[in-house]
């Protein structure tokens, strides 16, 4: 429901800004589009690579690796692969939401979309390039131990 309000919103308002400037409007949708038309290919790509990833692995097979009872040693493997991989936000929160509906615990995967978010392994080098080793290696620290602890408030918040 609150998805629906939320297009008949974006609906309202592109009708809007058509009436106040139909060039503006148009230059607008166009940039829209082109953008969308950048990123379906690697949205595309990394759609179908998670739904063959869920055809292959039971869930099982992802509750006993980062279920509930595997407690910090799913954690650490979920932030290990959350750190390396580059996902980008609009495609990691509903794999996040499939994951916990195939039996992942909630603090796994929380561990995961914060590593995933805020630690990049695979952007370092050019980070490196631009800030320095040293800022990016604390700045990377900082948020590998900081997922931690959101991951464990968002755990005891969820499970009580």
């Amino acid at each position: 429901m609150f998805t629906l309000l939320l297009y008949f919103l974006a609906l309202g308002w592109l009708i809007y800004s058509w009436f106040k400037d139909r060039g503006k409007t148009k230059q607008a949708l166009k940039k829209g589009v082109k953008s969308f038309l950048a990123i379906f290919p690697s949205f595309a790509t990394v759609l179908l690579v998670i739904g063959l990833m869920f055809t292959f692995i039971s869930p099982d097979f992802i509750s006993r690796l980062i279920g509930n009872s595997s407690g910090f040693l799913g954690m650490l493997v979920t932030s290990v692969l959350g750190a390396v991989t580059l996902i980008p936000g609009f495609v990691a929160f509903p794999l996040a939401a499939s994951l916990i509906e195939l039996g992942a615990g909630v603090m796994q995967v929380a561990v995961f979309i914060s590593t995933l978010m805020t630690v990049g392994i695979v952007t370092a080098p050019l980070e490196i390039k631009y800030f320095g080793r040293k800022a990016v290696i604390w700045r990377n620290g900082l948020n590998y131990v900081f997922a931690f602890i959101v991951a464990f408030i968002i755990g005891k918040v969820v499970q009580g």
